[in-house]
């Protein structure tokens, strides 16, 4: 089963609340994943399950701000997908918290979690300190890497001939490839 979601505010959406004045104010809508992500676990993961039984390996799938969007799922409620497919984060986001904030997954995974990371070169990211997009996309892994669980498994993918408009298809491409084996192949 393939579920897309549309939202008509990205922003609002797909973003936790920013401290950067400049993000504010040219976003104010921002910030409210929160609502979004417990609209994934209490409507629509559970309608998923009643309609079409839903049973198997859930698998989010975020690019940009969906890939911000996912990393905070993966930080705050891990146990929502066993599978995370992470591309061309916008992890710049209130001046790149995530990436230095305590993450401390061991006690928190029940089960065992996927995460593939896929980035192409793409460059400085918007705001007032810039991120480097593909710099940040391996702190990101480093910081999985670093947690020390055996629940965790990380892929980092570099896709240097892709840039942001570009690298969707490659990578989750590379990213099922990965994470969805052939029965009998294990990576």
């Amino acid at each position: 089963i393939v579920v897309g979601i549309a939202t008509v505010n990205r922003r609002r959406d797909f973003t936790f609340p920013s401290n950067v004045i400049a993000e504010k104010e040219k976003y104010p809508e921002s910030g409210h994943s929160n609502n979004f992500i417990r609209f994934i676990e209490k409507e629509l993961q559970p309608f998923i399950a009643s309609k079409y039984g839903g049973k198997g390996l859930r698998t989010i799938i975020g690019q940009s701000l969906g890939g911000l969007l996912a990393t905070e799922i993966l930080f705050k409620k891990p146990e929502l997908f066993q599978k995370y497919i992470i591309v061309s984060p916008s992890l710049w986001w209130n001046d790149g918290s995530l990436l230095t904030d305590t993450l401390i997954l061991n006690n928190k995974l029940q089960h065992q979690i996927a995460v593939y990371i896929g980035v192409g070169k793409e460059g400085l990211t918007p705001g007032k300190h810039p991120h480097v997009m593909e710099v940040d996309a391996n702190l990101l892994a480093e910081k999985l890497q670093a947690d020390k669980t055996n629940q965790l498994r990380i892929f980092f993918d570099y896709l240097p001939a892709e840039d942001h408009a570009t690298i969707a298809h490659q990578a989750i491409f590379n990213a099922l490839r990965l994470l969805y084996p052939p029965k009998g192949k294990h990576n």
